[in-house]
């Protein structure tokens, strides 16, 4: 461990990795990184849910597939963006632990008023507030989790923590689709203290209220040391204008990493928007049906793909590729072509299931190691906040822009609404095609990266 990067005041080169508190034990560690995976399970299934329910939000508020896409994209992810990077401001300084338990009480809470809206402007405006919420979950879990392994292993555990994503929008897709069974699709329920309440307000009261009951588990998570430069003493802070300094420095690297991986994220959450709409108009599923079906293959191919790209991050790693984390990305954004490029169009319905295994497995391969690359190019004090500009990006343009892209195309270019097939696959293969560029660019712009935040640490170390 570099000299730099430790100790007060004292010569560089003087050995002082003994005054750094050793990494936390490793089931420590892991069952930290377990209960924030859970935290993450939790928001996308509050995040996700609301794409197994367009029909009856579409009729209940008459408005067409770009309204809808609005409350399952743009309205929740302007807000979760914006409060994103004040809030990891605050994750670089404060205590993580506390900014996750505050963030899960208002997204929690926000999802079970989606229950209470009777207007397409109350509906919207609970999203916003979902979105906030949310923004402070992963800038303070990716810092955390750096803090928590060391290097070698920081792959497989962002890896493991990013599995969220996939397993979370799996489980909104098969919870929603069993709950959407059992409640009904178009019924009108009555509720104790509440009233009267369609089916699709039910499943919201139904996903958003329980994870209040998860807040006391947030104790047992450990708040790590902070590692690096000018965290190990006093408030560990840097200003917002030395982390932009940072970022403008190392432009080149974060402009092709964010970038890079947000047209990916305008891929994943474009499909992911209306891919159960698909099924239902062109393959004649239900909701429950759709739901059920690919929640499975998300659950289980996204989620394998996710942990199979942090171990190959880390086998490339461990093999001298210095760009490792960036490389995954580019290899899972061409690989995904062949079975994302088939699944929307062929007519078979049982085809088009079998291919989304495929193309559900590469789209989760890049995650775990994006996230790990903004820590590996970023040092310690600013990390959360790097983080948080990289999920602006991803979010904006992937959750923000990437479903209104499928229904701008459904709604005003094909004007069809079973041309949704035709809306995916031009989305997603240009994401694609854009990702793998940008990707490619940022390979040597990241490892000049890697110097500059080690050179960064230990000029910046306490003397």
């Amino acid at each position: 461990m570099d000299a730099g990067l430790l100790g007060p005041r004292r010569a560089l080169s003087e050995p002082v990795a003994s005054e750094e508190p050793p990494y936390p034990s490793a089931p420590r560690a892991w069952c930290a990184v377990v209960l924030l995976l859970l935290l993450y399970v939790l928001s996308f299934v509050d995040r996700q849910v609301i794409n197994l329910m367009v029909a009856p939000i579409r009729a209940e508020f008459a408005i067409g597939d770009f309204g809808a896409s609005l409350l399952m994209g743009f309205g929740f992810a302007v807000f979760y963006t914006f409060f994103g990077i004040p809030i990891a401001r605050l994750a670089d300084t404060r205590s993580r632990r506390a900014i996750v338990a505050a963030g899960l009480a208002v997204w929690s809470a926000m999802t079970a008023a989606c229950g209470f809206a009777r207007t397409y402007t109350q509906l919207i405006l609970a999203r916003m507030g979902v979105g906030v919420g949310e923004a402070a979950l992963s800038p303070s879990a990716y810092s955390s989790i750096a803090d928590a392994f060391p290097p070698q292993r920081r792959g497989a555990a962002m890896g493991v923590y990013s599995m969220g994503s996939y397993l979370g929008s799996g489980l909104a897709f098969l919870l929603g689709g069993y709950l959407i069974g059992f409640v009904g699709e178009d019924r009108l329920h009555e509720i104790p203290l509440v009233g009267t309440v369609h089916s699709w307000q039910l499943v919201f009261l139904l996903v958003g209220l329980p994870g209040l009951l998860l807040l006391p588990l947030l104790a047992t998570i450990p708040e790590p040391f902070r590692r690096g430069g000018r965290g190990l003493r006093g408030s560990g802070a840097v200003s917002s204008r030395e982390a932009w300094r940072y970022l403008r420095e190392n432009k080149a690297a974060f402009l092709c990493h964010n970038l890079g991986f947000a047209l990916l994220a305008f891929s994943g959450y474009g499909s992911g928007a209306w891919t159960p709409t698909f099924l239902q108009r062109n393959h004649g599923m239900s909701a429950a049906e759709s739901g059920i079906a690919l929640g499975w293959i998300m659950t289980l191919a996204g989620t394998l793909g996710i942990v199979f790209g942090g171990w190959l991050a880390d086998r490339l790693a461990a093999g001298g590729r210095r760009d490792a984390m960036m490389r995954v990305g580019l290899i899972a954004s061409l690989v995904w072509i062949p079975a994302g490029v088939l699944y929307p169009i062929v007519e078979d319905r049982s085809l088009a299931l079998a291919l989304m295994v495929p193309a559900l497995f590469t789209s989760g391969m890049p995650w775990g190691a994006a996230a790990a690359a903004v820590q590996e190019m970023t040092p310690n004090p600013m990390r959360a906040q790097a983080t948080a500009v990289y999920l602006f990006v991803i979010s904006l343009i992937g959750l923000g822009i990437g479903p209104s892209a499928v229904a701008f195309l459904t709604d005003y270019v094909f004007r069809d609404d079973l041309a949704v097939r035709w809306s995916l696959m031009w989305v997603s293969l240009a994401a694609h095609v854009g990702a793998a560029l940008f990707l490619r660019s940022g390979l040597r712009p990241f490892v000049r990266s890697l110097d500059r935040c080690k050179q960064w640490s230990e000029v910046s170390a306490p003397r």
